[in-house]
């Protein structure tokens, strides 16, 4: 004879009822933890990915500021961002930003109706996937953040359309 937990008055064993989890239930946990995951990841992928293009324009106005000081007080262009004082020289992607200056019309990069976007110098960062290309309709530098139109407009590549 057995004794059941709770059974004061039998002469029985005691014996208590199964502890743990069964095998459903803990592969049940992990797929709602997988399914959650799915979904969660590419949010805060695309959240990350929201933050450095943001923090990228950022630092690209901040950079232009310095490009127009420099000029305002040398009366010309920096060759290089080297002279300027405490800029970013590196993007959120880790990359560091591009800045050329527009010597003839064949150097400028150009929109998708091949306009040049700047009239004295381009300055940008690859983006995320470190690719770039001379006309913003090539899909390489879709996810490039641009400084276009002499500065009126700071963003992504793919967002600018004149």
């Amino acid at each position: 004879m057995t004794r059941r937990f709770g059974d004061v008055c039998s002469n029985r064993p005691l014996t208590l009822p199964p502890r743990g989890f069964t095998m459903v239930e803990i592969l049940l946990v992990m797929v709602l933890v997988g399914v959650l995951l799915a979904i969660a990841l590419p949010l805060y992928e695309r959240f990350i990915e929201k933050a450095r293009v943001t923090e990228s324009v950022v630092q690209i106005g901040t950079i232009a500021t310095r490009i127009q000081e420099y000029q305002a007080a040398n009366g010309a262009l920096p060759a290089d961002l080297t002279p300027l004082q405490n800029i970013p020289t590196i993007d959120p992607w880790g990359r560091a930003y591009m800045y050329v200056i527009i010597t003839s019309p064949g150097v400028a990069r150009r929109d998708k109706k091949t306009v040049p976007i700047n009239s004295q110098y381009d300055l940008f960062s690859v983006g995320r996937d470190g690719l770039t290309h001379n006309s913003l309709g090539n899909d390489a530098s879709r996810d490039d953040v641009i400084r276009a139109r002499d500065g009126r407009f700071i963003g992504l590549a793919e967002e600018f359309d004149p």
